[in-house]
């Protein structure tokens, strides 16, 4: 599928790895997900936001995978840290993760999460046209 991306000259250009706007074509199917947390399915929690970012992003790619998706159909990321100084690391794994057309996304520092030691929490928007003899 070919999104169309929208940077427009008369806004200031994006600052990382991510597009302002994208327009999803008629018949996609779109999924959502909750926003995951750095924790294994064993409830291992690393101590960094780089290993949680991971455990994140991995969550989400399996979730994508049971929807017949990857991370070239995410259109949309947010991400949510606790601190202003786990930016750099958690847009690196972000940008390990993410494919052109690059997605929109939104990164907000927050207060906290259900336990002290999350660092790190990452929801996607993800759409694909599916061929009518796959759905």
């Amino acid at each position: 599928m070919t999104f169309k991306t929208f940077n427009p000259p008369s806004v200031r250009k994006p600052f990382g790895g991510y597009n302002h706007g994208l327009l999803v074509p008629p018949g996609a199917s779109l999924l959502v997900t909750s926003g995951q947390l750095g924790i294994s399915p064993e409830d291992r929690i690393p101590p960094d936001v780089a290993g949680q970012a991971e455990l994140c992003f991995k969550a989400i790619g399996a979730i994508l995978e049971e929807a017949g998706m990857t991370y070239s159909d995410v259109i949309r990321i947010s991400g949510f840290v606790t601190s202003r100084e786990d930016f750099p690391a958690y847009m690196a794994v972000r940008d390990r993760y993410t494919l052109d057309p690059k997605p929109v996304s939104t990164l907000i520092v927050v207060g906290g999460f259900t336990r002290a030691e999350f660092l790190v929490e990452v929801e996607v928007t993800a759409a694909k046209v599916f061929s009518s003899n796959a759905q």
